[in-house]
């Protein structure tokens, strides 16, 4: 794992359902432009790749991203760079 994502602002959505997930990670979006944070963590796990999957569409094409990209050393992730 890249060193430098533990210092990154980091949301864990382990044991959400696909329906539920969005409204956290949104929210977590929300704050971290706030807080003039330009790039994000959410943790998802590699599972069956629900959320990942679900997060991954539901955000890419938000006006609030940037951009949005896996990290090829941990799958259970998904790093998002915010306009901020």
């Amino acid at each position: 794992m890249n060193p430098f994502l533990n210092i990154l602002p980091t949301i864990d959505v382990h044991g959400y359902t696909s329906d539920l997930v969005i409204y956290p990670v949104s929210d977590f979006i929300n704050d971290n432009i706030k807080l003039k944070k330009d790039k994000i963590v959410i943790v998802h796990g590699i599972g069956k790749g629900i959320l990942k999957n679900t997060i991954r569409n539901n955000f890419r094409k938000d006006k609030r991203i940037k951009k949005l990209y896996g990290d090829p050393f941990n799958l259970g992730i998904t790093i998002i760079e915010l306009n901020i």
